[in-house]
């Protein structure tokens, strides 16, 4: 079988409806990038500059050769922004916008089962197709802050 033949466990789609219900947002530590939209809208939805958000909610992580910004934690790991909801659900990061089409999830219809487990909203609601899911994973946005418009050299984090 060559690759333009395999199909994918998902060929015909995935259900998911997101119950917001937090599971993903808390429990293990874990890294929530951002991408410069991500930055800019949730900044934007929280009323600061860029500048004043890094610096209040985010940190420098080193993740496959690339600097990036993720969100900090609380406490026991819960996202920043998790208060028994999401507070920026409406502008979440593509990274959580996309949950649980992530490749990890989609290896095997086992990965996706085992996601369920732990993920009440999988195989529920919405019918998610093939072409769609595909989209999530192929179009994952840059993430490495040396390609912002921000200075990575000012150790301060404060950036424009």
């Amino acid at each position: 079988m060559t690759k333009r033949d395999y199909k994918p466990f998902y060929e015909k789609g995935l259900q998911f409806e997101c119950t917001k219900c937090g599971k993903c947002c808390t429990g293990f530590p874990g890294y929530v990038y951002l991408s410069e939209t991500d930055i800019e809208k949730i900044a934007e939805f929280l009323h600061m500059n860029t500048k004043r958000f890094l610096k209040k909610y985010t940190k420098r992580v080193r993740v496959f050769n690339e600097n990036r910004f993720s969100l900090t934690e609380k406490v026991h790991f819960d996202c920043i922004f998790l208060d028994k909801l999401c507070t920026i659900y409406s502008v979440r990061p593509y990274q959580c916008r996309t949950y649980p089409f992530w490749k990890r999830h989609l290896i095997s219809e086992r990965e996706w089962i085992k996601t369920g487990e732990f993920c009440p909203g999988i195989n529920r609601g919405k019918l998610h197709l093939q072409n769609e899911i595909d989209n999530f994973v192929n179009n994952v946005p840059n993430y490495d802050f040396r390609r912002f418009s921000y200075d990575p050299s000012d150790s301060t984090g404060e950036h424009e």
